[in-house]
Parts: C-alpha cells; structure tokens; sequence
C-alpha cells in the first residue's frame, strides 16, 4: 500500500546524531522535512545536506524542523556533522524499518551489483502529522530549494 498526500505519517522513534531518541509525535505544532538518504560523506549526500543547511534558517522562518535519516551509526552521523557544519540533527535507522515503513529502503543496482539500501525520497510531514508533500528518487543538489519552495 502506498503512501500518499493526506495519510498519517508512520510513526518513529529514532537516535539522533548526539543519541537523544526523536519521536515524530512530540513534533506536533511543527511542519517536519525528512529526508532519506543513502550514505553520509558521498557526493550525493553531501550536497543535498549542504542544501539543507544553506537554506536552515529560511525552514526556521517556516517553523519547519529538518532530520536527515540513513542507515549509518551516531558516530558516523557525528563526523559528517561536524564536516559540514550541518545545524539539523541526523538519524540512525540503522535496520533501516523507518525507511521501510516510508517506503525508501529495499533493492537498488548500482554499477551491475544488487543490494539492499535507502531511496534518496523526502516527505514534509504537517503540523498534524500528516504527510503534506512526498518527493521521490530526488535530485540531491536542486532538492532542498525545492522543498523550501513548495512550502
């Protein structure tokens, strides 16, 4: 069954890149950006956080809270964090049921090789927990100037 506009947002309690546990329902009152990615440190990755922390404050403006989710560990969250000087919390899906539950994680091919992983997608989740936008298999450098503009 597919996620669409308008549908309860799953559900999530997750670590984050300093190991406080972030639940989507004590979010309520704040519209929320979350934004699957694969890996942290690769190109791809990189920009689109970098995108995400240029436009950070015009989100605050927005009373918009940004979280990047990936199957990576705090420490490695921590590191690329510091890296980029990234101001939006990173978290560890580290079996990856978030992104499963958002439909982002399962079988991609890279370079002939199959393997299971997380879908570049994002969903802006309202103030009431809904999901208000779903974008998929984004482009990493024109997404968050997008996002910010559909918002």
């Amino acid at each position: 069954m597919a996620l669409k506009v308008g549908d309860r947002a799953p559900e999530f309690s997750l670590p984050d890149t300093n190991g406080n546990i972030v639940t989507l329902s004590s979010l309520k009152g704040s519209r929320v950006v979350l934004y699957f990615y694969p890996r942290d440190n690769t190109p791809g990755c990189t920009k689109e956080a970098c995108g995400f922390r240029d436009h950070y404050a015009q989100f605050q403006s927005k009373n918009t809270i940004i979280f990047g989710v990936s199957t990576d560990d705090a420490k490695s969250h921590q590191k690329f964090t510091q890296k980029f000087d990234l101001p939006f919390p990173l978290l560890t899906d580290a079996d990856g049921q978030v992104a499963t539950a958002y439909e982002s994680y399962g079988l991609k091919k890279f370079m002939g090789k199959e393997y299971v992983g997380v879908f570049r997608n994002t969903f802006v989740i309202d103030v009431e927990g809904n999901i208000e936008k779903i974008y998929l298999g984004v482009k990493a450098e024109l997404h968050p100037a997008q996002v910010l503009a559909d918002i």
